[in-house]
């Protein structure tokens, strides 16, 4: 894959980010730090001090002392690994802000595929990327005023021990990535994905993310609900489709969505 090209089907897509001009190429700004807590923390704070933070500027770190995931969960610094955060700012007319998920989601996955190919790598909506049904990769939004903030880890070097998952890393698939190549390959990736979302709409990014996405028929649960059912697909702005066990279609718009692993004999 071409890392670099639109996302979009359509000529009028123009430029491709990422072609180069007079010899340089163009790659959205990456902002490298040594440490911190949390680069989504950083961004959130700069925004709420006014401090102008450009859409498409990364703030990337060597470690994270205070990394958390959805729901409040921590995760590992896992040093060697890409930390890393991005703002979008809406504007009028711009899809649904939750749809940043898949947005990210799919710019994540051509990212990982254009450096790794030939590791088998899925989307579990609406924020993981799984090597198998270990996580590989997580995406944490969250929203300040008229921005967005979009963090993103991936387990380049080493996958941390969660308690209720299974973990993987890319170098564990034989696959050793540069950091920072990978920041640059992934803002790229971000820069054209977000093009796709504003000028084509969620449909697009629904089409893109779906060959990504886990098979039709996975079981899943939706845990603060305890609601079981199999996937279904997506619906046209981005819904999660979860097929009951009478069979009838629950759209899930938000939520914390988790394989519905079998559980082993005495646990």
């Amino acid at each position: 894959m071409a890392v670099g090209h639109r996302l979009s089907l359509h000529r009028r897509a123009g430029r491709a980010v990422g072609e180069r001009c007079g010899g340089a190429l163009l790659i959205p700004p990456i902002e490298r730090i040594a440490e911190t807590g949390s680069t989504n923390a950083d961004l959130l704070a700069r925004l709420a001090s006014g401090e102008h933070v450009g859409e498409g500027h990364w703030l990337v770190t060597d470690r994270q002392t205070a990394g958390r995931g959805r729901l409040g969960r921590a995760w590992d610094d896992g040093q060697g690994n890409f930390m890393g955060s991005t703002v979008v700012h809406l504007t009028a007319g711009d899809p649904s802000p939750a749809t940043l998920a898949l947005v990210a989601g799919v710019a994540l996955a051509k990212a990982v595929s254009a450096l790794a190919p030939g590791v088998a790598v899925t989307l579990k909506w609406p924020n993981d990327l799984l090597v198998g049904d270990a996580k590989c990769a997580g995406i944490l939004l969250e929203r300040t005023g008229n921005s967005v903030v979009i963090g993103i880890g991936v387990n380049l070097v080493a996958a941390p021990d969660l308690p209720d998952r299974p973990t993987a890393s890319l170098a564990g698939e034989g696959r050793g990535i540069d950091r920072d190549h990978f920041a640059e390959v992934l803002a790229i990736a971000m820069v054209d994905a977000i093009w796709t979302w504003r000028q084509e709409g969620v449909g697009s990014i629904v089409r893109a993310w779906s060959p990504l996405g886990h098979p039709v028929g996975t079981p899943l649960r939706v845990s603060e609900q305890g609601i079981d059912g199999t996937f279904d697909g997506l619906a046209d702005d981005g819904a999660l489709r979860l097929r009951c066990a009478d069979g009838a279609i629950m759209l899930i718009h938000a939520g914390d969505v988790e394989l519905n692993r079998p559980r082993q004999e005495g646990i």
